[in-house]
């Protein structure tokens, strides 16, 4: 093991597994060999038998696609706006300058001090949950994309200058190649963000979702739920993260390493 040094995909699956294994062996010990109280941690055979009943018996399935639909609708809607405001942050400094003060202070914003308000604005419906998801992705990817964007190196402006280029067309055919790839890789950083902010905008006036599941277990003391609930997060995003870098690779395969 170097500094740096790739390793094959087949060791980087078996280095994953792995840790997964020894993650669940020492899950078990902990629970199975009662060094902790399985009212605290659910052992992993209650949790499998606790999310089976979920499925079958009480349709938890819904509540996934709910909570799925929540965070696809809020990224997309935080995606239309951060990346126009973004791109024009990055290639023109006077939009920067006027801009990034405010988005400097709203992106430390936490989006769920914003709950109690969106829910007198627009209720407890779906709306409430999609804002949430909205407001705290959107600062995050504005100024992400505009410091992508402005990144570039300013030879390869100066070039297409050189060469007859407008300032429109520098944007369209130098900046944006240049960053479209690291833009990409902000989407789904920020995607995993995400995620957090929909449990939160569930577990306050929510009928349907993973987050509503989560809260209604809590008080039932149902640890083995819960477990459950919050393993179907992470499965959902490692897959969602998969599903990105293979498009990434695809889209843009002069990033490739």
């Amino acid at each position: 093991m170097r500094p740096l040094q790739p390793v094959s995909a087949s060791a980087r699956i078996g280095y994953g597994l792995a840790f997964f294994a020894l993650f669940v062996a020492l899950w078990s010990v902990a629970t199975f060999g009662g060094y902790v109280q399985r009212l605290f941690l659910a052992d992993p055979l209650t949790m499998v038998g606790e999310g089976y009943s979920l499925m079958v018996r009480y349709g938890f399935s819904f509540d996934i696609l709910m909570t799925i639909w929540r965070v696809v609708g809020g990224f997309i809607l935080a995606v239309l706006v951060a990346l126009p405001i973004g791109i024009m942050m990055g290639a023109y400094k006077p939009v920067e300058a006027f801009l990034e003060p405010f988005v400097s202070f709203a992106r430390y914003l936490p989006a769920s001090a914003f709950i109690p308000l969106l829910i007198l604005w627009a209720g407890i419906g779906e709306t409430q949950k999609l804002l949430v998801i909205f407001i705290g992705s959107v600062f995050q990817l504005i100024l992400m994309i505009a410091v992508s964007v402005g990144s570039i190196r300013r030879d390869l402006v100066d070039a297409a200058y050189t060469l007859g280029a407008t300032d429109s067309s520098v944007v369209r055919r130098v900046m944006l190649p240049n960053a479209a790839p690291e833009i990409a890789e902000i989407f789904r950083l920020v995607l995993g963000w995400a995620w957090t902010y929909v449990i939160v905008a569930e577990l306050i006036g929510s009928s349907s979702g993973i987050g509503h599941m989560i809260t209604d277990s809590q008080a039932l003391l149902n640890t083995g739920q819960i477990i459950f609930g919050i393993i179907v997060i992470g499965l959902i995003g490692l897959v969602s993260d998969f599903l990105f870098k293979a498009v990434n690779q695809r889209l843009f395969p002069w990033a490739r390493a």
